[in-house]
C-alpha cells in the first residue's frame, strides 16, 4: 500500500497470511542432512568449524515454525515510518523518523549483507530522541541497498558501491537533507567511505565501524597489537571468505537454494551470525533468536537472497571496487569492535581517512554491534558524530 507524496512514497510492510502460512509449511517439511561429525563437542568455536551444528538449527526452525511473531516486526517498521522513492531508475526503501530536537542532524545508516534495516530498527528511538539531553539527536534515514528488503532487485549490472553512494546523497536532498553526516559498517562502512570521499558538500563527517585502508602498505612501525590484527584480517580472507568468493563469482548459483530453501537461508546467514558476534559459542548469547529471525525472515519474505547476494559481484574487484586513490578528507570517526571481521590499524587508516576525529576500540562486540550491544553502539555513535559536527563548527 502507497500513496504518492511528491517522489516520496509512504509504504506498509505487510506479508500475506498465506505468505507465512507457506513459510510454516516449508519449515515442517524441510529435508536436514546428518550431524556434523564434530557433534558432541563441548560449546566453543570448534562445535561450529563445520557450519551451523544440526542441534541448533532444529531448535531454530522449530522457533521459527511456531513461536517467531513477524507481525511484531512488521509493526516496529510501519511505526518508524516506511517510504519509497525511485533513483536512477530503481525503488529504493527506507525507514525515515526525524526528531522533535530542533538542533538535530540528519543522519544515514547504510547496513552491510548479511544485515538489513533490521539491524537499526531498535536504536532508531534513541537516535531520534535521546534518553540523554545532552547527547546529540539525528532525524534518522536507514535505506534498503539495492536488492535487499523492499527495495527493488536490480534488472542490470552496475549497482555497486560508488552508484548506491550516488543514490543516497540523492535520496538525502529529497527528503530535504542538503548536508548530512553518515554511518555504516560491512558495506554500509565502504558505501560510507564513499560518501565521505566524493561527496564532501554533502557530507559532513562520518562514522564507521569498518575502515579500509589504501593497498600495499608496509607493516613497519605497527604495534604488536595492530600486526594481530593484519594476520587475523589475512586469516580472515585467505581461510573463511568462502562465502564471499561464491557469491562475488556466482550469485546465482547459491541464490537458487537461498530463495527456494528458508532453512538453507537460515543456515547460510546464521553461519555468519555465529562467527562474527563476540560470543564464545553461539550467537544468541548477545542477539536474541528474534532479531535473528526478523532479519532473516525479512530476506524469505521479499525473496532477495540472490538479489543481495549480487553487491559482491558488483563491488568485489573491477570498476565498481573501493577506488584505491580515494581519500576522505571530511571528519571521521572510526570504531573497530574486537570481534569484527576486518580490522585496520590506525597509521593504515589514516592514509585513507586525513582527518580522523574520533578513533575507538570498543571493549566487546564483533561485526553486528547496533544488535549485540545497542546500548553502547547508540552511545559510541552519538559521541563519536558529536566529535564529527564538533570539528565542523
Amino acid at each position: 500500500m502507497s500513496r504518492h507524496t511528491r517522489d516520496v512514497h509512504t509504504f506498509e510492510a505487510h506479508a500475506s497470511d498465506a505468505e507465512l502460512a507457506e513459510l510454516r509449511a516449508r519449515l515442517a517439511a524441510a529435508r536436514l542432512p546428518e550431524a556434523e561429525t564434530v557433534r558432541g563437542a563441548p560449546p566453543g568455536p570448534h562445535r561450529w568449524e563445520q557450519g551451523v551444528p544440526l542441534a541448533d538449527l532444529v531448535d531454530v526452525v522449530h522457533h521459527w515454525r511456531t513461536a517467531y511473531d513477524w507481525r511484531a516486526f512488521e509493526t516496529r517498521l510501519d511505526r518508524i515510518g516506511q517510504f519509497r522513492t525511485t533513483i536512477d531508475g530503481l525503488g529504493i526503501h527506507f525507514l525515515h523518523r526525524r526528531s522533535a530536537r530542533p538542533d538535530a542532524t540528519a543522519l544515514i545508516l547504510t547496513h552491510g549483507w548479511p544485515g538489513s534495516v533490521a539491524e537499526f530498527a531498535h536504536v532508531i528511538d534513541e537516535l531520534t530522541a535521546p534518553s540523554d539531553a545532552t547527547a546529540p539527536a539525528f532525524h534518522v534515514v536507514a535505506p534498503s541497498l539495492p536488492g535487499f528488503g523492499y527495495s527493488d532487485k536490480p534488472a542490470g549490472t552496475g549497482w555497486g558501491t560508488g552508484r548506491i553512494a550516488a543514490a543516497w546523497v540523492e535520496l538525502m536532498g529529497r527528503l530535504g537533507y542538503d548536508r548530512f553526516v553518515a554511518h555504516g559498517g560491512d558495506w554500509g562502512g565502504v558505501i560510507t567511505t564513499v560518501l565521505g570521499g566524493r561527496f564532501p558538500e554533502h557530507v559532513l563527517g562520518i562514522h564507521t565501524t569498518l575502515a579500509q585502508a589504501p593497498p600495499g602498505l608496509p607493516t613497519d612501525g605497527l604495534t604488536a597489537v595492530e600486526r594481530t590484527w593484519v594476520d587475523q584480517t589475512r586469516d580472515f580472507w585467505l581461510h573463511r571468505a568462502a562465502y564471499a568468493k561464491q557469491q562475488a563469482t556466482r550469485p546465482q548459483t547459491i541464490g537458487y537454494s537461498l530463495v527456494d530453501s528458508p532453512v538453507g537461508l537460515l543456515a547460510w546467514i546464521l553461519d555468519k551470525f555465529a562467527e562474527w558476534t563476540d560470543t564464545e559459542d553461539s550467537p544468541f548469547e548477545t542477539i536474541s533468536t528474534d532479531r535473528i529471525l526478523d532479519d532473516v525472515t525479512l530476506y524469505w519474505l521479499t525473496r532477495t537472497g540472490a538479489s543481495a547476494a549480487r553487491i559482491y559481484y558488483e563491488s568485489h574487484g573491477g570498476v565498481n571496487a573501493l577506488d584505491p586513490e580515494l581519500r576522505v578528507d571530511v571528519p571521521s570517526a572510526i570504531s573497530i569492535y574486537p570481534r569484527d571481521i576486518e580490522k585496520c590499524p590506525r597509521p593504515w587508516a589514516q592514509e585513507r581517512y586525513r582527518q580522523i576525529v574520533r578513533w575507538r576500540s570498543p571493549e566487546n562486540g564483533g561485526h553486528f554491534p547496533s544488535l549485540e550491544v545497542p546500548g553502547p553502539f547508540v552511545r559510541d555513535l552519538q559521541e563519536g558524530l558529536a566529535a564529527v559536527l564538533a570539528a565542523q563548527a
